[in-house]
C-alpha cells in the first residue's frame, strides 16, 4: 500500500507539471495569432456568381420577316434589390419609356443605321391581323402586374357655384373644370379649352375659341350605332361618320371610313419598295414654313424611305406639327391671360410638374409610329370591299370578327399602344399635372380604365413644357381615343396624298388607287352645327366668368 501511494502522488505530479507547461503554450499561441480573444475562424467566402451570358446577349439579329424577340437584358433577379417606391419587375412588365409597344412582334428598331427599313419587318404585323395573338401579343405580361401610379386627382379645391353647378379650381386660382346644367367645361394647363354638353339629342363639343363639332345619331347596322359629325374649324365645314362603343359603363365613338382604297393599294402601303425612295423638305414642301423651322431641333424626316408605311409616318407627325403651330397663337394668347389672373390671385404653385428641355423624337418612337401605321393598313385591307386590281404578292389578312355592339373601344385595344398626341391634354401624374400637346407620343400601359375613365401611359416623346418624357401618367380614354381617330383620319388623307404622288420623282408607281364607298357613307353637313357651337361658346364664357368670381370669393368652397 506504501509502494501505491508513492506512485499516486509521482502520476499527480507529472500532470501537473504537464499542465504548467502546457498552458503558458496555449496562450501564447492565441495572443499571436490575431488578437487577445480567440475568434472562430471565418467562414469562407463563396466564390462570386458566373456572368449571366443570357441577361448581356446582344441582341438579336433582325432576320428578315422574323420579329424581334423581346430583350432578357432586364430581366429581374434575386440579387438586385428593389429600389424604394418601385415594384419590382421583369421585362414584359417594365416598359419602355420611348418606344413600348409592349408586343415583341413590333418592338421598335433600334438600328438607326437604317432609317426606314422594312424588309425585316413585315412579318411582325402579321400578330396584328390574328385576334388570338392580339388577345396577348408577344406573350406580354397582363396589365395588372404593372406598378400601380399615385392619386390621379391634382391638387386644388371644389367651389359651389351660385345657381347650381360645380367648379374645380388649381391652386393658383385658375379654374380648372366647371359642371353646370349639364355643360362640363374643362381647361387646359395651356389655356385650351374644351366645352362638352348634350342637347335635344346632340353632343356638342367646343374646342379653343373657333371650333368644334356638333354629333348625331345616324344609322344601325348589325346592332352597331353610327354617329355623324359636322367639324366647324375657321369657317371650313365637314363631315365625318363615327361608330359608337359601349364599354364599362361608358360610351366611346370611333372613326368610321366613308370610303375604302382597293386592297391592293392598302398591300402596296405596308410592303417594302425594291430600292429606298429619296424624298427632300423640297417635294413635301415645308421649307420655309414657320412650323418647320419651329420643330426642327425636335423632328426630322426619314433621310430616304424604304416603304410607304415610312413616308406615311413623316406626313403624320408633320401633320400634327402643323396642327400644333396653327394653334400655338391661341393658346399663347390664353396662357397670357391666365398668368394676369394668377398674378392678380397672388400666384403660388400651380401643381405642374417643371417641364425639361426638348426630348428629339427618338428612332424608337418613330418606328413605333411606323408600326402602327403598318397595323392600320393591314387591318384596312381586310376591311376593304374586294374589287379593282389584285395583288397575288401580298394576300390580304384574315378578315376581321364581325362588328359586335359590346366590343372595347381600339383605344382599349391591347395591340394598340402607341398614340401621337392630336391636340392639347392635360393629364395627371402623382397628383400633378402636366400638359401634352399635339405630336407628343404616349404609350398606354393599362388595359382597364378606372373610376375617372383613365388609364396609364407612359410618355414617349415630348417637347419643351409638355410632361417630361418617361413619366407615367393617367389620361382619359375619351382622349386616347380621339388621338386614334384623328390618326386613322390623317391616314386616310396620307393615302390619298400618296395616290396622288405615286409614280413621280422616283416614288414607285401603285398597282390600284381606286376607291369604293363605305357601307356607311356620310351624311350632309347639319346646318345648325356652325350655330349650335356659337351659342355653347357664350354660354360656356357665361358660365366661367360666374365661376371666376365665385372661386375668387371663396364662398362654397367644398
Amino acid at each position: 500500500m506504501i509502494r501505491a501511494s508513492i506512485q499516486k502522488k509521482l502520476l499527480q505530479g507529472s500532470l501537473g507539471l504537464l499542465l504548467a507547461v502546457a498552458v503558458p503554450g496555449l496562450a501564447w499561441g492565441q495572443k499571436h495569432s490575431g488578437g487577445g480573444e480567440s475568434k472562430p475562424a471565418p467562414a469562407p467566402r463563396p466564390a462570386a456568381p458566373a456572368h449571366n451570358t443570357q441577361s448581356h446577349a446582344p441582341a438579336a439579329s433582325h432576320s428578315t420577316g422574323g420579329s424581334r424577340p423581346a430583350s432578357t437584358s432586364h430581366a429581374t433577379t434575386s440579387s438586385r434589390p428593389s429600389t424604394a417606391g418601385r415594384s419590382n419587375t421583369t421585362s414584359g412588365a417594365r416598359p419602355n419609356a420611348n418606344a413600348n409597344t409592349n408586343r415583341a412582334a413590333s418592338r421598335p428598331n433600334t438600328n438607326t443605321n437604317r432609317p426606314g427599313a422594312t424588309n425585316n419587318r413585315t412579318g411582325a404585323m402579321n400578330n396584328r391581323s390574328n385576334p388570338t395573338n392580339r388577345a396577348n401579343p408577344g406573350g406580354a405580361r397582363p396589365a395588372a402586374s404593372r406598378p400601380v401610379m399615385g392619386s390621379h386627382t391634382p391638387p386644388g379645391r371644389n367651389v359651389s357655384l351660385r345657381g347650381g353647378g360645380t367648379a374645380s379650381v388649381r391652386p393658383n386660382g385658375q379654374i380648372r373644370s366647371i359642371d353646370r346644367n349639364g355643360m362640363h367645361i374643362q381647361n387646359g394647363l395651356h389655356g385650351n379649352r374644351t366645352v362638352i354638353s348634350e342637347h335635344n339629342g346632340a353632343r356638342i363639343v367646343t374646342t379653343g375659341a373657333h371650333g368644334g363639332y356638333v354629333q348625331r345619331a345616324y344609322v344601325t347596322r348589325g346592332g352597331v350605332s353610327f354617329y355623324s359629325r359636322t367639324y366647324v374649324s375657321g369657317g371650313v365645314v365637314r363631315v365625318g361618320v363615327y361608330r359608337g362603343y359601349y364599354w364599362g359603363g361608358h360610351p366611346y365613338y370611333g372613326w368610321a371610313p366613308g370610303f375604302y382604297f382597293h386592297p391592293a393599294f392598302y398591300a402596296w402601303g405596308w410592303h417594302p419598295w425594291g430600292a429606298p425612295v429619296y424624298w427632300g423638305v423640297g417635294l413635301w414642301g415645308w421649307g420655309g414654313a414657320p412650323w418647320w423651322g419651329f420643330y426642327g431641333g425636335w423632328w426630322n424626316p426619314y433621310p430616304y424611305y424604304a416603304a410607304p408605311a415610312y413616308w406615311l409616318t413623316d406626313y403624320l407627325v408633320a401633320q400634327s406639327l402643323q396642327a400644333a403651330y396653327a394653334a400655338h397663337a391661341e393658346e399663347q394668347a390664353n396662357a397670357v391671360a391666365d398668368e394676369a389672373q394668377a398674378s392678380a390671385g397672388g400666384g403660388g404653385d400651380d401643381g405642374t410638374i417643371a417641364a425639361p428641355a426638348n426630348v428629339p423624337l427618338s428612332p424608337e418612337v418613330k418606328e413605333a409610329i411606323a408600326e402602327e401605321v403598318k397595323a392600320q393598313l393591314q387591318a384596312q385591307q381586310s376591311q376593304a370591299p374586294a374589287g379593282g386590281a389584285s395583288d397575288n404578292s401580298a394576300p390580304a389578312p384574315a378578315a376581321p370578327a364581325p362588328a359586335s355592339a359590346n366590343a372595347p373601344p381600339p383605344a382599349l385595344d391591347p395591340a394598340q399602344r402607341t398614340f401621337v398626341v392630336d391636340s392639347d391634354v392635360t393629364v395627371v401624374a402623382n397628383g400633378q399635372e402636366c400638359a401634352l400637346t399635339a405630336g407628343d407620343v404616349v404609350t398606354r400601359l393599362t388595359d382597364t380604365p378606372d373610376a375617372d375613365q383613365t388609364v396609364n401611359a407612359s410618355v414617349s416623346a415630348t417637347k419643351k413644357g409638355d410632361c417630361p418624357s418617361g413619366q407615367t401618367v393617367a389620361i382619359k380614354v375619351d382622349d386616347l381615343q380621339e388621338m386614334y381617330n384623328h390618326f386613322q383620319e390623317n391616314l386616310q388623307n396620307g393615302m390619298g396624298e400618296l395616290a396622288k404622288k405615286q409614280g413621280t420623282n422616283g416614288m414607285p408607281a401603285a398597282p390600284d388607287t381606286g376607291t369604293t364607298a363605305s357601307s356607311v357613307p356620310p351624311p350632309p353637313p347639319d346646318p345648325n352645327a356652325a350655330k349650335a357651337l356659337q351659342d355653347q361658346q357664350a354660354a360656356a364664357n357665361q358660365t366661367e366668368a360666374q365661376a371666376r368670381v365665385d372661386a375668387a370669393s371663396g364662398g362654397g368652397t367644398q
